[in-house]
């Protein structure tokens, strides 16, 4: 099996993966994912494609991740691990569709528009 490759994001964040059969490691910007990740919430989101499919520790993950902060990286590379899963066989799309990991979850934030002070807010309105 040659590397697999795909993309994942989440807000301003982007996750490029390769993918390949190996014994689990998972490396972020060149660093332990665990050590880019150091909360354990995240570690979990991250490995969480793998333990639904049952494919923990058969697979070695090199990803490049940049833009956004920790929780959206972690969330774009969750989404990029699992379409890669998906490409490798696609019996494993039925169990990542109903975890909800392969929805490309649309929210970013609101740009600013002029003649207001931020996205939404209005300048006060003075009546008299």
């Amino acid at each position: 099996m040659e590397d697999i490759n795909t993309i994942g994001r989440r807000k301003t964040s982007v996750a490029r993966i390769y993918i390949s059969k190996g014994k689990g490691k998972i490396t972020v910007n060149k660093k332990d994912y665990q050590q880019y990740f150091p909360a354990m919430e995240l570690q979990i989101k991250v490995g969480q494609p793998f333990e639904v499919t049952g494919t923990t520790g058969k697979f070695d993950v090199r990803a490049n991740i940049n833009g956004g902060g920790f929780k959206g990286q972690a969330e774009a590379l969750q989404l990029a691990i699992a379409r890669a899963l998906c490409k490798i066989n696609e019996e494993h799309r039925p169990l990542l569709r109903a975890q909800a990991l392969l929805t490309r979850d649309p929210r970013m934030v609101e740009r600013k528009k002029f003649g207001q002070p931020k996205a939404r807010k209005k300048f006060q309105y003075s009546k008299r």
